[in-house]
Order: C-alpha cells, then structure tokens, then sequence
C-alpha cells in the first residue's frame, strides 16, 4: 500500500515540525512538505500534489478559508483537514463551504487527528466534536448545497479585503498582488460599495466576522 502523502500548512515553524513528527509515527503516512503562508501552499500543492493537506485558517498573505477554495478548485482530488484554534462556527462554515472536508481544534488530542485522517481517507467528513455540538446532522450537506455565488465578494476582493485588513497600505498591496496602485485603489472602493462599509475600521470588522482574519 502507497503512504498517503500530506502537506502542512501552518504559519508557525514549531507547530508544523510538532505535527510533522506526530504524523509521521504513525503507519502509511509521509510528509511531503510545508509551507508558511496560502501562496505557498498552492505552488507546493501543484509541485508534490499530495492526497491530503492540514491546513491552518488564520495564515498571512492568504489565509486557509481561500487557499482551500484554490486548491479544491484546480485539485478536486486533494482532501482538506483545516487545523485550527478557533471554534467560531462562522469559520466552520465558511471552510466547508469551500471545500474542506474535515475541521479539527489544536487542542484536539493525538488519537483525535488519527480517527479525523481515518475518516477523510474513507471519503467522511469529520468535525471535532467541540465545534459540532450546534451543528445539526445534516448540516454539511446543507452547505454543500448553498450557492456559493451568494457570496458578494469575487476572489480577488476576498484577497485585497484580507490585505486591507492585516494593515497593509494600497502600494503594499499593489506590489504583493502584481497590480497597479489604481486597481487596487478601485477595488477597495467596489468593496466599501459592495459591502455598504464606508471606513477601513468596519472592513477589518467585516473581513474578522467572515474568517478572512482573525485577532
């Protein structure tokens, strides 16, 4: 039997040599590589195209939720375990929405991660037991079933919204996303119209509330 090949996704080092470690005790299982940030992530996904990747939700650049949506997009095949210390339900929904498959707390001891990898592997879905207590049985399939162009955002809004709110000015932004200073600067306007937010402030707060950030 081949090893299921994995690919990390956490913004901080100690945590993905911690899960590094953890998975590769256990049988059939290899870490193939890792990565710091969603971009990251991408291209590696493209390079080792891996069977499953854990993924964190709060990741500078491009956070977990829109990395997920890229990766299931051009990847079908890749499954998404998001790894996260939030317990929002908000964030729950979000990353299902998009794609994931499975959604497990930090806090979550080591046999949790097993019975969630052995899960996804058969083709389930598997969310903590911490995050589903409100969450009703067919709830994932309910979701699976929303139309995600009622979302008001388009992909590359959601990218320059999440910027905007990590504090970074229209030039950063510009130079990060490989526009022009007034592009962006359009874009932030289309958002502030879209979303009927007239200051940067409530964009922070908008962009916190649907899990493009967190604090």
């Amino acid at each position: 039997m081949r090893p299921v090949r994995v690919l990390l996704a956490d913004d901080h080092t100690l945590v993905r040599a911690g899960l590094r470690k953890l998975l590769e005790s256990m049988p059939d299982i290899e870490v193939v590589g890792e990565a710091g940030d969603g971009l990251a992530l991408l291209e590696l996904a493209e390079k080792l195209q891996p069977h499953l990747v854990l993924m964190d939700i709060a990741m500078p650049g491009l956070n977990g939720i829109e990395a997920t949506a890229r990766l299931v997009k051009s990847w079908p095949g890749i499954r998404v375990l998001i790894l996260s210390m939030h317990q929002n339900e908000e964030y729950v929904r979000q990353t299902l929405r998009h794609g994931a498959v499975a959604y497990l707390l930090k806090d979550a001891a080591p046999m949790e991660l097993e019975l969630a990898l052995a899960a996804v592997l058969r083709g389930e879905t598997y969310l903590s037991p911490a995050v589903s207590k409100g969450v009703v049985n067919d709830y994932v399939l309910r979701l699976r079933g929303e139309d995600l162009a009622a979302d008001p955002l388009s992909p590359r809004q959601r990218e320059v919204l999440q910027l905007i709110a990590e504090g970074q000015s229209t030039k950063e932004i510009a130079r990060r996303l490989d526009l022009s200073v007034k592009t962006v600067d359009t874009h932030r306007s289309q958002l502030m119209k879209q979303l009927d937010i007239h200051e940067v402030a409530g964009l922070v707060r908008y962009a916190m509330r649907v899990g493009l950030v967190s604090l």
